[in-house]
């Protein structure tokens, strides 16, 4: 007969946390750039907006590359994605995370979105630009491997987080290192 293992004094086991599931995409008829994100911040599922976070440097970033005028309205943005062929997502579809920064998604409940689908209903998509480091790990780690060609040779960019938790680079940094994109417009 086995018994159970006590934990170890001091360890305590996690609190559970909710399943958060993220947002549809933002697609127009034919994008040619998907943007991921990896999931929203507690401020994005407040406000039911992607990049929420008033700190978050992504709309700003997209102001500038797209000549919209700074602090346009969320559908205006949305709107100008869509028109300039981008399209904007997340690689993770739902997860158990507590607070907003992605070091905390729990490995064991996160889903992905389905890019096989995605890829399929819009095969005018080229490049795929991550939004930070956490974008790219997951989708390597848990879509790709699922992906075929051509799917799975989609040029891919890893760029800079707008996370205003990687408050480590400038905005001017962050801008010029997704300067880049423009050549996929």
């Amino acid at each position: 007969m086995t018994t159970p293992r006590a934990s170890k004094p001091g360890r305590r086991t996690p609190a559970p946390v909710a399943i958060r599931s993220a947002f549809p995409p933002i697609l127009g008829e034919a994008p040619r750039l998907l943007i991921l994100g990896s999931m929203p911040s507690e401020a994005s599922l407040a406000a039911q907006q992607y990049y929420g976070h008033p700190r978050n440097a992504f709309w700003p970033i997209i102001e500038v590359l797209l000549g919209l005028p700074a602090g346009s309205g969320y559908s205006r943005r949305a709107g100008a994605l869509r028109d300039n062929g981008i399209a904007l997502w997340d690689v993770i579809a739902a997860c158990a995370r507590p607070g907003s920064l992605d070091a905390d998604i729990r490995a064991e409940t996160v889903r992905v979105n389905d890019f096989a689908a995605l890829f399929l209903a819009h095969p005018s998509i080229r490049c795929i630009a991550f939004n930070g480091g956490t974008a790219e790990r997951e989708f390597r780690r848990r879509v790709l491997p699922n992906l075929r060609d051509p799917h799975a040779a989609i040029e891919r960019l890893r760029l800079p987080s707008t996370s205003p938790a990687h408050a480590g680079m400038r905005f001017e940094d962050k801008l010029a290192a997704w300067r880049p994109l423009l050549a996929w417009l």
